[in-house]
């Protein structure tokens, strides 16, 4: 665990005990409830304007979400497939050996570690997690361990998947079907940046100003020509150009297939098995919700982007 979340986790379970209260937590991001709350965003908000800058702020923030999550999950969640122990759905889920060339880093938003229908925890679980590593936004530990892998394989094989506007991107034919000679030591980075769309720019931003740091230069990022996941019919996107990070992983496994010096790899193959699991996550989820008589699909945020 991480030394900030460990203190922190370790402050929230004295003030606990000391309260002789239980901590609850509940309703939307899985908030601390009940007495304990007041006490602890008093003293949240006390020991947060000590901080002397923006960089110390965004550590002790994502610390301190990260920590109430794993708090709130304790005897509830699989700490696997992130579902309620009576949903679990690890069995169900086959795992598969990724080209061992690829390496996937899991840049998650802490308001999304341990949610139930996050799609990043499926590469781990089909992968592994040596092949799929995860990297919690604002963690330095987390980061430091990414970006020394990214300083020993070097700029040219670091990527961002990010199809944003803003940023120069190349598909993966512009990135990858030109001539190369691939070097036996050579590792493939690809970073998914894991959060909702309303995080990902701040996300991205971070991950662009530490590369212009580390080479001087900025962060190559690839868009997919993928539209929506099987998610999208329970947790939809802004619109059907974007998908989850599962599905932006199965778009680039299926785009590196079809480039000439990949096609003998089984990248499909390895692409179909992460689909599978989506199906999993996707039926695990709706049969919960209609278990506890909740609806199966979720209103269209803005109709404009799905018609």
């Amino acid at each position: 665990m991480p030394a900030q979340v460990a203190e922190i986790v370790e402050e929230m379970v004295d003030l606990e005990r000391q309260s002789d209260a239980h901590m609850k937590f509940g309703g939307l991001g899985g908030k601390l409830k009940g007495d304990l709350r007041t006490q602890e965003e008093k003293k949240h908000r006390a020991k947060y304007k000590t901080l002397d800058d923006s960089e110390q702020k965004l550590r002790f923030f994502s610390a301190r979400q990260i920590a109430c999550r794993l708090l709130g999950s304790r005897g509830y969640l699989c700490q696997k497939c992130w579902l309620p122990h009576e949903d679990c759905m690890c069995s169900r889920i086959v795992p598969c050996n990724l080209w061992d060339k690829i390496q996937f880093w899991l840049y998650m938003h802490p308001k999304d570690f341990l949610r139930q229908n996050n799609t990043g925890k499926l590469l781990w679980q089909v992968f592994g997690i040596n092949a799929a590593k995860l990297c919690l936004f604002g963690i330095t530990e987390h980061e430091e361990i990414m970006w020394n892998a990214f300083m020993h394989s070097g700029r040219n094989n670091v990527w961002c998947l990010y199809p944003n506007k803003n940023t120069s991107t190349k598909s993966v034919e512009e990135s990858f079907g030109g001539p190369h000679q691939t070097d036996a030591g050579e590792t493939f980075n690809f970073i998914l940046i894991d959060g909702t769309w309303s995080n990902s720019a701040a996300m991205c931003r971070r991950l662009k100003e530490r590369a212009e740091l580390m080479w001087g230069d900025d962060l190559p990022c690839i868009s997919l020509a993928t539209g929506a996941s099987a998610m999208h019919k329970l947790r939809p996107q802004p619109s059907w150009d974007r998908t989850c990070t599962a599905g932006a992983v199965i778009g680039l496994l299926d785009e590196l297939h079809l480039v000439s010096r990949f096609n003998s790899l089984g990248l499909d193959k390895q692409a179909q098995v992460v689909e599978n699991s989506v199906d999993v996550l996707l039926a695990s989820l709706t049969n919960r919700r209609v278990r506890m008589g909740r609806s199966i699909t979720r209103r269209q945020r803005n109709h404009n982007d799905f018609c």
